[in-house]
């Protein structure tokens, strides 16, 4: 009889880590995407707050100073917001490599699902083949008893 060979459901087993990685990989850059998202707003948030800032009316002697140092750090806030459009991009870019790169793998995955359940039907018919051999065998062996009896 046909014995199962153990390399198909080992692939499988492997594939379906890789495919769990991806997804792991896949849920780390998402949340990448969303950390920076998040900063984005922070910072957009605080430009705005700093904007309204702007408008009121100085009271105190430092007034040019104050308004240059504010602008500045208004200048610096949009600096670091283009840093974040920019990583965001690239976070994007990641998530969409991810993505691909667990389509290949759920692809792989079910290749050797189909390899395993291939070897099994495979196996499977040849146990029935099998089977209906004996099966032949004896009703041949009882047919021929029966034969053999009929003459004596």
């Amino acid at each position: 009889m046909n014995t199962p060979r153990n390399c198909w459901p080992v692939l499988a087993d492997k594939a379906r880590d890789v495919v769990t990685q991806r997804k792991q990989d896949l849920a780390e850059a998402l949340a990448r995407v969303e950390q920076l998202q998040s900063s984005r707003a922070r910072l957009m948030r605080l430009y705005d707050e700093y904007r309204q800032r702007e408008t009121q009316p100085i009271t105190d002697g430092a007034g040019m100073q104050h308004q240059a140092n504010h602008r500045q750090f208004m200048s610096q806030l949009l600096t670091l917001r283009e840093r974040v459009d920019q990583d965001i991009g690239r976070a994007h870019s990641v998530v969409a490599q991810q993505r691909a790169r667990l389509v290949d793998a759920e692809v792989e995955l079910r290749k050797m699902e189909a390899l395993v359940e291939g070897e099994q039907r495979a196996l499977r018919a040849a146990q029935q083949k099998l089977e209906q051999r004996q099966i032949d065998a004896v009703a041949t062996a009882q047919f021929n008893a029966r034969r053999a009896a009929a003459k004596a």
